[in-house]
């Protein structure tokens, strides 16, 4: 800060003294025309000199900002001539053009990425995928202010070597426009002679080849990852899905909706993991078990006692029957009426415009894949001998585990550790992490972490896995915590430690499809893969794997896929949210504190305490907390966190603050129902004002009122 505050003082000086000195009447038209043949003369004298005096005055004025490069310009024509000058003049517009670049780096770029980290991300990638393009087509146009793009780009993340190599050819042009001004300075009357509306047309229509050079480079990629596959003359479809999981239902149900032909290709049960092993099942599940866990608190609502008799036999029974009656929503009678053709089969990719389904052969001009994703099961020695569970078998259960062991502290495992102890299971968690829901921050962990130990899980964080074994009737799990071994016996173990891709028997191999190092499809910024008409979303491409992800996802890709020709839409996360549905339910959109640290990105908190609220007080649910993140000093949403009851149903609002750019004071304005646990929303937002009180004004208004009295 020390060296900054020297540099900053030092330009300050520099910049001052031209204007208190009036240095900018040497860099007038007039002047220069004054001096012409007086300049010329000195150069032809001493030509070394006045090439190296020049050179560094023009790289002052460019560095430093100041008016003038363009008379500094005529004059380098006037004086070196057309050849000469040009060359003098683009070597020198490029270094100080970099300097100027560089001092705005060093002396604001950090705090600027600091303060508006968030925001900036989307201009960072950005210039990182597409910087050199939109410079050059900036510099080849002559009416962008020079100094503001120098000053602007400094701030972002482009390398300083392409910054100036850019520049030096994208300036060129208008260099030796003017640069030939200057050769003809007697005859020049005013700088806009310089250019005519012809010539800044002509400078506009040069600057859109940078764009078209990237939309060219783009389809010769695309010609390259093509070349040894025959494209078909016409095409059966305009679109084919694999996976009618919820990413393939959406991009199915758009395709039809704007009267593409589309094919949706399932091979097992229509809705995917979430209707059929997922979040449909887990949720009937989890209701099912938080009325048992409230029966056993009745006496907290003034009633004496509740029994409640159960079979979870039944139990999963009912389970089946939530699904039945979801079904219909993700069927093929409703898809086929919506005029989705609906295949059932296992299908192939044998080339980039041809699927295989069961001997079948189907041409498309796009595919998309939306295969989902398994339960990931650790090569643990020893587990191939044990009938471990996923969320895939789970269901099929209809004994009550009387020990029950979840291997994984994430979400999956929370939700289903937590549903098994409340219908009678001793639930032991094992997670190789320092704690259960590592995404999330501390606090909310922690909070988690202390419901459970009341309900009498058996938490064990920090424990590694290391085997399975039986010894005669018993089945046991070997780990390691802190350099000790530690055995823990089970009846049944549910392995919960995260998902993978689907991404294998359906031909991306053999076609080429490029994989990330998370073995998910790897895709751009509008979901294409290596082959532009193959996309990819929802649990198989990532980075998310929640159902409203894939729904999301799956808006991008039907539209890029069925009009990229014409627009495109990069995919937009900013306003992403999940829930994991413990008690209490932990809710997140956008950036939470342990997030925004890792990404050096400043925040203010403010936080409103569910005990607080006279709804929550009324059901008997006072626990949990509103957690906000907002720009320091502004009332701008970075992030919101929620744990407590309903979390999931209360995060929405946040949502749409953040999707629409609407601050704390909007919610704080809005009218929320009372007594309701919404109103959480807008006491965070009080919370918010408080802290941020104009306290000067209220102390001249506390005056006012002193005198109105008097």
């Amino acid at each position: 800060m020390h060296k900054r505050g020297i540099l900053l003082f030092l330009i300050a000086l520099l910049v001052g003294a031209f204007f208190w000195f009036d240095l900018g009447r040497f860099l007038s038209l007039e002047y220069l025309q004054s001096q012409r043949e007086g300049l010329t003369a000195y150069f032809q004298a001493n030509p070394l000199p006045m090439v190296l005096g020049y050179f560094l005055v023009y790289v002052a004025v460019t560095g430093l900002s100041l008016p003038g490069a363009t008379i500094l310009t005529l004059a380098g024509g006037a004086i070196f001539g057309l050849f000469w000058g040009t060359i003098i003049i683009s070597f020198a517009s490029t270094a100080g053009a970099t300097l100027a670049f560089l001092l705005s780096r060093f002396l604001l770029r950090d705090w600027v990425q600091k303060r508006f980290g968030d925001r900036l991300r989307t201009v960072n990638a950005g210039i990182e995928r597409d910087g050199p393009f939109y410079l050059f087509g900036l510099r080849l146009v002559p009416i962008f202010p020079f100094f503001v793009i120098n000053l602007v780009l400094g701030l972002t993340s482009m390398r300083t070597w392409t910054y100036a190599w850019v520049s030096q050819v994208g300036m060129l042009a208008g260099t030796v426009v003017y640069v030939n001004a200057g050769t003809q300075l007697g005859r020049l009357e005013s700088l806009s002679g310089i250019l005519s509306p012809g010539l800044l047309a002509s400078f506009t229509l040069l600057a859109l080849f940078p764009l078209l050079a990237r939309r060219l480079l783009d389809w010769l990629r695309g010609r390259r990852v093509y070349a040894g596959w025959e494209k078909p003359a016409s095409f059966d479809r305009n679109i084919i899905v694999i996976g009618a999981g919820s990413g393939g239902l959406v991009t199915a149900y758009i395709a039809a909706a704007v009267k593409a032909r589309v094919s949706l290709i399932e091979k097992h049960r229509m809705g995917g993991d979430c209707l059929n092993t997922g979040c449909v099942p887990s949720k009937a599940l989890i209701r099912s078990s938080r009325f048992l866990a409230d029966a056993k608190r009745v006496s907290e609502l003034g009633l004496k006692s509740a029994r409640v008799e159960f079979d979870f036999a039944d139990v999963m029974e009912r389970v089946q029957r939530v699904i039945k009656t979801v079904e219909p929503h993700d069927s093929v009678e409703r898809y086929t009426g919506l005029g989705v053709d609906v295949i059932q089969g296992a299908a192939r990719i044998v080339s980039p415009w041809k699927v295989e389904v069961d001997g079948r052969e189907l041409t498309t001009r796009n595919i998309v894949i939306a295969t989902g994703a398994r339960p990931f099961v650790p090569p643990i020695p020893g587990i191939e001998e044990i009938d471990y569970l996923t969320s895939d078998n789970l269901w099929d259960l209809r004994e009550l585990p009387e020990r029950m062991l979840v291997l994984g502290g994430g979400p999956i495992g929370c939700e289903l550790a937590q549903c098994f102890a409340r219908f009678g299971s001793r639930v032991t968690m094992v997670e190789m992490a320092p704690r259960l829901l590592i995404r999330d921050d501390e606090d909310v962990a922690a909070m988690v972490a202390q419901r459970f130990a009341k309900e009498g899980i058996d938490i064990r964080v920090g424990y590694r896995a290391t085997a399975f074994r039986r010894e005669k009737d018993r089945k046991l799990l070997v780990c390691e915590a802190e350099g000790r071994e530690a055995v823990i016996e089970f009846d049944q173990v549910l392995v919960a430690v995260g998902r993978v891709a689907n991404v294998s028997g359906f031909g991306l191999e053999e076609l080429g499809v490029r994989l990330t190092q998370r073995r998910t499809v790897e895709t751009n910024e509008f979901l294409q893969t290596n082959f532009p008409n193959i996309f990819a979303c929802g649990d198989v491409a990532g980075p998310f794997q929640f159902t409203h992800a894939a729904a999301h996802q799956a808006w991008y890709a039907a539209v890029n896929a069925l009009f990229g020709g014409l627009r495109r839409f990069r995919v937009d996360y900013s306003a992403l949210p999940y829930t994991t549905y413990t008690s209490p339910q932990v809710a997140k959109v956008g950036l939470n504190e342990s997030e925004a640290k890792a990404q050096g990105v400043e925040y203010e908190v403010t936080r409103f305490d569910l005990s607080e609220l006279d709804r929550a007080i009324a059901d008997e649910v006072a626990e949990g907390f509103v957690k906000v993140l907002t720009v320091p000093g502004k009332d701008r949403i970075l992030g919101a966190t929620i744990v407590g009851e309903e979390a999931g149903e209360l995060i929405t609002e946040f949502v749409t603050a953040i999707r629409c750019r609407l601050g704390l004071n909007k919610i704080l304005g809005t009218i929320h129902a009372y007594p309701t646990l919404s109103e959480a929303n807008k006491y965070v937002a009080g919370e918010w004002k408080r802290a941020h009180a104009p306290e000067r004004l209220l102390s001249w208004v506390e005056r006012f009122h002193a005198w109105r009295r008097n």
